[in-house]
C-alpha cells in the first residue's frame, strides 16, 4: 500500500481501537509503575514494548501518515525557493598553491654504549 492509498482504504475500527487501548494501558504502566521503565532480562527495555510498539502498529495501521499541519502553514502555503538561474559551479584550473613545510628537526643522536668491564 502506498501513503497515499491510506485514505482510500478502510481501518478495521477493531483493531484501531485494540492498538489506542494498549497504548493508553502502556502509558499508564510506564508513568505509574516504576518497574514497568526498566529492562527484563527476556524481553529487554520495556517502554519499548509498552509504548513504542504499540505506537508504531498505530501509526502504521494509519498508512504511515505523518500529521497535518493547521493554520496557516497547509500544504501549498509555502513557496518553494526558486531555483538558481546560472551555469553550475566549476572546479577551479589551477590547484591552490600550497606553502613549504616547516623543516624537519634533525634526527636525535644515537646514545653511546658503554663497555662494562667483565667479571671474571
Amino acid at each position: 500500500m502506498h501513503p497515499s492509498d491510506s485514505s482510500t482504504a478502510t481501518i478495521d475500527p477493531r483493531l484501531d481501537t485494540a492498538l489506542r487501548y494498549m497504548l493508553a494501558i502502556g502509558a499508564l504502566l510506564v508513568l505509574l509503575l516504576p518497574a514497568a521503565r526498566g529492562f527484563h532480562e527476556q524481553l529487554g527495555w520495556l517502554p519499548l514494548w509498552l509504548l513504542a510498539m504499540p505506537a508504531v502498529a498505530l501509526w502504521a495501521l494509519h498508512g504511515f501518515a505523518l500529521p497535518r499541519r493547521r493554520g496557516r502553514h497547509d500544504a501549498g502555503a509555502r513557496r518553494a525557493r526558486p531555483r538558481r538561474i546560472g551555469p553550475q559551479a566549476r572546479r577551479r584550473l589551477q590547484p591552490v598553491p600550497r606553502q613549504p613545510a616547516p623543516p624537519r628537526p634533525a634526527p636525535p643522536r644515537p646514545v653511546p654504549q658503554r663497555a662494562w668491564p667483565r667479571a671474571a
